[in-house]
């Protein structure tokens, strides 16, 4: 076994066991199927999907159909976790709603990307080997887990809290960061859309204010689940408080920002205009322009 199919083994071991350990720390005081806790099965759910699409993935050497996974994969678990624990109040609901749009909205919004494209870039060479492409599915099952984990916490819990103003609040802070999201995701599509901007960086619109805006619009719709979910989570459940500081870590230290910038170097470093944008445009969080 070569040294990055082995280093992508232990991944994928140590990625299912961080899940299990994730589901069983969560679904203390949570609903229960039998003996199994409908937290867990929402867990194991997000991991077995992702497996069962890698096999024709893999036999067909294609990535066309992992973001959509990933959409398909948070709207079942929410869904089944509501069918399976039988909650109906209002914190649970909103919850479910507010994923499930945010998880059929940015899907498919990705996977037409791609299919666009004709190929995502960052799969080029890992879709050639066994388990560097099983372990980037087996991550995206972390990846909803770690995300969804609040929320889910929530729908399975015994536990029921009333309308009050975490519900109201972090409403409001998922709707501002699904808001920048959704026109971030817009402005860039239509700017690519253009052959006259061929070749060219967008700066324009929210783009102006901040380099990444989509990232954190994703980071403040997390941020608000958290709050919503805050009233009631208890005991080892608070480890779910994990999903915004997961999904922050994530895109600005990891696989998001660093990724894109380096990319973004490569390709437009160097030019006056681009340099501008750089040196006075916040990578992250918006803001006006140093020299706008």
């Amino acid at each position: 076994m070569k040294k990055e199919d082995f280093s992508a083994f232990i991944t994928f071991l140590v990625t299912v066991v961080i899940g299990a350990l994730v589901a069983l720390a969560a679904s203390q005081g949570g609903i229960s199927i039998g003996n199994l806790p409908v937290f867990a099965i929402g867990v194991a759910l997000a991991y077995l999907i992702q497996w069962i699409v890698f096999i024709p993935s893999y036999i067909n050497r294609t990535e066309k159909f992992f973001d959509l996974t990933g959409g398909i994969t948070y709207s079942t678990v929410t869904i089944l976790s509501m069918l399976l624990s039988g909650k109906t109040d209002l914190r649970s609901l909103v919850l479910s709603a507010l994923v499930l749009v945010w998880a059929i909205r940015l899907a498919s919004f990705l996977f037409m990307r791609v299919r666009k494209a004709g190929e995502d870039r960052r799969f080029r060479e890992i879709k050639q080997s066994f388990w560097r492409f099983l372990q980037t599915w087996t991550l995206q099952g972390l990846w909803v887990t770690f995300t969804l984990a609040a929320a889910l916490a929530v729908i399975t819990s015994r536990r029921v809290v009333g309308f009050d103003l975490f519900l109201v609040i972090g409403v409001l802070v998922w709707a501002i960061g699904f808001a920048v999201e959704v026109a971030a995701d817009t402005q860039k599509s239509r700017f690519k859309a253009d052959p006259a901007n061929d070749g060219k960086f967008i700066h324009s619109g929210i783009w102006a204010w901040s380099r990444h805006p989509n990232y954190f619009g994703e980071i403040v719709l997390w941020i608000g689940v958290a709050i919503i979910a805050l009233p009631v989570l208890q005991g080892w459940q608070w480890v779910t408080l994990i999903s915004p500081l997961f999904v922050t870590l994530l895109l600005t230290k990891v696989s998001g920002i660093p990724m894109l910038e380096e990319r973004a170097d490569k390709k437009w470093g160097g030019q006056p205009d681009y340099e501008d944008y750089k040196a006075n445009t916040p990578v992250l969080i918006p803001a006006k322009p140093k020299e706008a």
